[in-house]
């Protein structure tokens, strides 16, 4: 191999090397080695990329996930290389967006990215026949190649083994065994990393069709592996069960429904300690920063419009927990095939039912995953019917609205009425997206199927750690976006919510040298009624401000779905981001609360459940109306950055706006006749 992959500075360089250095682009005068790490999904390779890199990197058990090419750096004692973990491919000849990134990248014909170095594949050692074709075609382009297999321990487990000496030997490449979650391996590695200049070079010649390099995979491997004795392996035996026509799907949805029975009570205790450490919070801003502009905009547009959606976090993580966890086991990728009967009736394939399962965390990640899903109209379908699956966002307003107004009941003993209506929401926004998707496939994107083929992972108990990670990645990026898109929306809710005062207000306190922004620190005397001039003051102001006149103008359009102007605003601000409904409803009714003594000041529910519709005497917030918004914000489309996302997958704005309009068609219609109905029957 030529001394033109060596560039660390004050290396000497031959002719070669400085043409080479010469053609580069200017930004990158001295690149470092990079190398590239491909493999089928399931293969191990983005759980060998964290072990190399310690990159906070999610890492799943099933295809689809690993859906860009993800950057990292391996630090080694005298140098620092690039490598990049390319998306799943089974081959180099691409029939799904997944692997053709990683075949133009590999072959340096992405724009953004030069061509590796060296290259990395990483196959299953458990499947090895299966995984030669890849190993063949990467080496047939003539790059710096090293094999790196992995699940060891497994085929040693089942009493088989792999003899790398003799493999190196056969492909004319280096081989090295790793078990990347418990490090085995991962030194030697990075010892070979460090001088790939001495890689051997292969003079193999795999064939020309996938026939002629299966049938000389087999031949190789003859001689250097032993089969697995154990032939009925506790995989196979719950596979027999958890893979079952009939048991299969019944047994997937009796553990999403236990779990959502017992989500409540688990996140009970964790939302209340939030919610009295964000009272201590406001307590303290109010303590400490005098009376005016300054301290509304803390307490009641920051405090509460961003607090009132960090509460909701114990469930999100709960959430989180679970997809990582069950991902991790490896019973996701059994879950895609479980399932994989529905979805063929509806025209699509199990890949398409993975991308819907990563949209329970978030739609964006879960539309980003159908890049493994070959057939392009299948794709397109599970794109356009992803945002119907319940994603985190939705966590806070189902968790506020069924917390607050579904009677907390038990039947039998086990079975929590709130749990039921929780799974029940989950399970709604699911048959929708499979009943659209079946609409969709027989209509305007009509188009047979491809055959659904993937790997199945062999049942192992993840690292607690690793897990642990993927759930404070998703936690830390909720957080980030209450850091910054709820932060912004509160921030403009709050000025709608503040402004502009009444024109005699100023001179209603004139006499007392107060203004509205002052008037909270002037003792005043009580009117007949109990309520305090502040407190009506501050309803004069909510009463006249620019969301209640926003509110007021959709509020005929609202009416008949139970809807007032309060949660008109709240359903214009979700529209940046879901879960801002609830941080717009937490100004309101923060802004309108009566004085109350402290321990006795209710929570966002329970003020929003004392609420009474002036013109009807009645509450707000009954059950018709709640049952109601839970059904609008099961269909409505109410995410900016999933629309952008939408946006790049499909190239172009037609099936976005089909999306959201669309979508925004169903929530009302259903949420009409939710309310209409439930105001009639219960």
């Amino acid at each position: 191999m030529s001394r033109s992959l060596r560039s660390e500075p004050g290396h000497p360089m031959s002719p070669q090397d400085s043409n080479m250095t010469n053609n580069a682009p200017a930004q990158e005068p001295a690149k470092r080695l990079h190398f590239a790490l491909v493999g089928a999904p399931n293969a191990g390779k983005s759980t060998l990329f964290h072990a190399l890199t310690r990159a906070r990197t999610k890492i799943a058990n099933f295809p689809g996930v690993t859906v860009d090419v993800v950057r990292g750096e391996v630090k080694l004692p005298d140098q620092t290389l690039d490598i990049s973990d390319l998306p799943g491919a089974y081959s180099l000849d691409p029939i799904s967006p997944d692997e053709e990134i990683s075949a133009r990248f590999i072959r340096g014909e992405l724009t953004k990215s030069r061509r590796p170095d060296a290259v990395m594949v990483v196959i299953d050692a458990t499947t090895l026949s299966r995984s030669f074709p890849l190993v063949f075609e990467v080496l047939a382009l003539g790059l710096p190649t090293l094999l790196v297999l992995t699940m060891t321990d497994e085929l040693q487990a089942r009493g088989g083994g792999i003899q790398t000496g003799i493999l190196s030997r056969k492909l004319g490449i280096p081989v090295v065994g790793v078990v990347g979650h418990r490090g085995i391996g991962v030194d030697e590695l990075k010892g070979f990393l460090s001088k790939p200049e001495d890689w051997p070079r292969t003079s193999l010649d795999p064939g020309a069709t996938p026939e002629e390099r299966f049938s000389l995979g087999d031949t190789i491997l003859s001689e250097c592996l032993t089969e697995p004795r154990k032939k009925n392996t506790s995989t196979d035996r719950l596979d027999r069960i958890l893979l079952h026509r009939i048991l299969g799907p019944i047994i997937f949805f009796a553990l999403m429904f236990v779990f959502f029975q017992a989500m409540f009570s688990w996140a009970e205790a964790p939302m209340s300690w939030l919610e009295s450490l964000i009272g201590l919070i406001a307590d303290g801003v109010n303590a400490v920063v005098p009376s005016g502009f300054l301290r509304s905009l803390l307490v009641d547009g920051v405090i509460a419009g961003v607090g009132g959606v960090i509460v909701f976090i114990p469930q999100i993580a709960l959430v989180l927990l679970m997809i990582h966890f069950l991902e991790g086991v490896g019973y996701m990728a059994r879950a895609a095939f479980a399932v994989d009967r529905l979805m063929g009736w509806m025209g699509l394939e199990g890949r398409c039912f993975v991308s819907l399962l990563s949209s329970y965390a978030c739609a964006i990640p879960g539309i980003m995953a159908t890049r493994s899903v070959p057939d392009p109209r299948s794709r397109l379908a599970t794109i356009l019917v992803a945002p119907f699956m319940t994603c985190s966002a939705r966590l806070p307003v189902y968790t506020l609205l069924i917390s607050g107004f579904v009677p907390d009941k038990q039947f039998f003993g086990i079975v929590n009425l709130r749990g039921t209506v929780f799974f029940s929401l989950y399970l709604l926004g699911a048959v929708s997206a499979v009943l659209a998707a079946a609409v969709l496939k027989r209509g305007m994107i009509r188009g047979k199927s491809l055959p659904f083929v993937m790997e199945l992972p062999p049942y192992r108990l993840p690292r607690i750690s690793v897990t642990l990670r993927q759930v404070w990645w998703g936690v830390r990026a909720f957080l980030k976006k209450a850091g910054s898109m709820i932060l912004m929306a509160s921030i403009i809710l709050w000025v709608l919510l503040s402004y502009p005062k009444p024109e005699n207000m100023d001179s209603v306190n004139e006499d007392n040298g107060t203004t509205l922004a002052e008037e909270a620190s002037t003792p005043t005397e009580e009117p007949a009624s109990g309520v305090d001039s502040e407190s009506l003051s501050r309803s004069k102001v909510l009463e006249g401000s620019y969301a209640a006149t926003i509110g007021r103008a959709i509020e005929p359009a609202l009416a008949p779905l139970g809807f007032d102007w309060k949660i008109g605003v709240g359903l214009i601000g979700s529209l940046a981001a879901r879960e801002v409904v609830v941080a717009t409803l937490a100004q309101i009714y923060a802004v309108q609360e009566e004085e109350e003594e402290e321990e006795d000041a209710p929570n966002l529910a329970a003020r929003m459940a004392r609420e009474i519709n002036p013109k009807t005497g009645k509450p707000v917030y009954d059950l018709a109306t709640v049952l109601s918004l839970l059904v609008f914000f099961v269909y409505s489309l109410q995410c900016i950055s999933t629309l952008a996302v939408m946006r790049r997958e499909t190239n172009g704005y037609k099936w976005p706006t089909l999306a959201f309009f669309s979508m925004l068609a169903i929530a009302y219609v259903a949420s009409l006749i939710t309310y209409q109905v439930a105001s009639r029957c219960l």
